[in-house]
């Protein structure tokens, strides 16, 4: 998502936040509370845009969309087919650089939980991405596990 969409999305959680600041501020955590609806707002934007995206592709599937790497769109489709608690461990702790302590706060899981979820995560994300991946494949005979992590921030700078 680029830059000023996060923003906006952040932007409306706040508005939500306001309306809404008596019920919200009895909340145990109510950052946690506007990082998920912001995290909803997002995704609803993200689900339209696709939808938006893919309306247009059908129209004219020879036209080139600037700022849809191939990279980018191998990402989101590696986590579109992992399951949703390891898909968002990865996105909150590589994408939006918050610590182990940090999501397992937002998502009422142990830290336990959160780690066991990054590295199934990484485990699942490993041959969905491998095959993406512009380096060639070592010539050894017992080749190392592929590195998803490299992979999401080479995706996610270049888009």
């Amino acid at each position: 998502m680029p830059e000023a969409e996060a923003e906006d999305a952040v932007q409306e959680a706040y508005i939500k936040a306001w309306r809404q600041w008596p019920r919200v501020r009895a909340y145990e955590n109510p950052e946690a509370w506007l990082r998920l609806v912001a995290y909803r707002i997002s995704m609803n934007a993200w689900r339209k845009a696709k939808n938006r995206l893919f309306a247009h592709y059908r129209a004219d599937r020879n036209r080139d969309y600037p700022g849809l790497s191939a990279d980018l769109l191998a990402l989101v489709s590696a986590l579109r087919k992992i399951p949703e608690e390891q898909r968002r461990a990865i996105v909150l702790h590589y994408l939006a650089d918050l610590s182990v302590a940090e999501i397992a706060a937002e998502t009422g899981a142990p830290s336990g939980t959160v780690k066991a979820r990054l590295a199934r995560g990484r485990k699942a994300l490993a041959p969905l991405v491998s095959e993406f991946s512009d380096e060639p494949p070592p010539l050894r005979r017992h080749h190392p596990a592929p590195d998803p992590v490299g992979f999401i921030r080479k995706a996610t700078t270049h888009a």
